[in-house]
């Protein structure tokens, strides 16, 4: 009796791995350096909007929580994260605690952005109560986007304090992740930092942390451009609290004094 079902469940791979990868690619996009072009961001919101809707069909029975997890922990490995030289070039040649700044103050301004178009959207959403259903799908978007943002900002602040975390680019991006999850740094020299990043109690953070920034937009639902205003200064008041506290921890991670000259100390 358990064939017939057999042959739907392979399908759904393929169409489940391509819908990851269109999330991924997506969110690659929306936190990649450099300006987007207000239209461009809200366009490509729209379609990262489309490719949730698609793989949340595709987990029906899961619990959101669980679902936002695996779906950020998927994305994870495709967020850019630049190297020290490449952060300072993009930055007008800053170093150290400059270098920071100005990295905060670029994370804050993309999560602002991003809040002040998902909470638009969703204001839109709210004056045509037909459609309010969509809007859960698109503040899912927002969220997971946003998170990405933050998680870009932790590594690069790793970077520029001098903490480099060693492993595979996936082993790098699940510690980070654990670390966002938590809202702290990485100690380079607890042998858990990386390969230990993602047990249990890592993955109950990782949810119960998406969850509060997903409730956190869900106070952005508001008719008008209620939403909007709401959505950016929420976000840019929680991706300046993570930056401060990030480079608080990583201070007392500081390499010895000939790296720490490198970095502009």
């Amino acid at each position: 009796m358990a064939e017939p079902d057999a042959e739907p469940d392979r399908d759904q791979q393929p169409r489940t791995e391509a819908a990851d990868s269109d999330v991924g690619e997506l969110v690659g996009r929306l936190t990649e350096p450099g300006d987007l072009e207000p239209a461009e961001r809200r366009k490509l919101l729209g379609r990262l909007t489309r490719a949730l809707r698609q793989r949340s069909k595709q987990a029906e029975g899961t619990g959101r929580g669980r679902w936002l997890a695996d779906v950020f922990l998927n994305i994870a490995p495709r967020i850019p994260i630049r190297d020290l030289q490449t952060i300072s070039e993009h930055h007008h040649g800053l170093t150290g605690e400059l270098l920071a700044d100005d990295l905060i103050r670029t994370a804050q301004k993309a999560t602002m952005t991003v809040g002040a178009i998902g909470g638009a959207l969703a204001a839109a959403e709210f004056a045509a109560p037909p459609l309010l259903l969509s809007a859960p799908a698109q503040l899912v978007a927002e969220t997971l986007v946003v998170a990405a943002i933050e998680v870009k900002l932790l590594a690069e602040l790793h970077e520029v304090y001098g903490v480099r975390i060693e492993g595979t680019g996936t082993q790098r991006a699940a510690a980070f992740t654990a670390a966002w999850a938590r809202q702290r740094g990485i100690d380079p020299l607890a042998p858990s930092s990386v390969t230990l990043a993602l047990g249990a109690a890592t993955k109950t953070a990782l949810r119960n942390r998406l969850m509060r920034t997903l409730g956190r937009h869900l106070t952005t639902l508001g008719p008008f451009l209620t939403g909007a205003v709401a959505g950016g200064a929420l976000n840019r008041i929680a991706t300046k609290k993570l930056g401060e506290a990030i480079r608080t921890d990583l201070r007392g991670k500081l390499p010895p004094p000939p790296e720490r000259k490198r970095l502009g100390r």
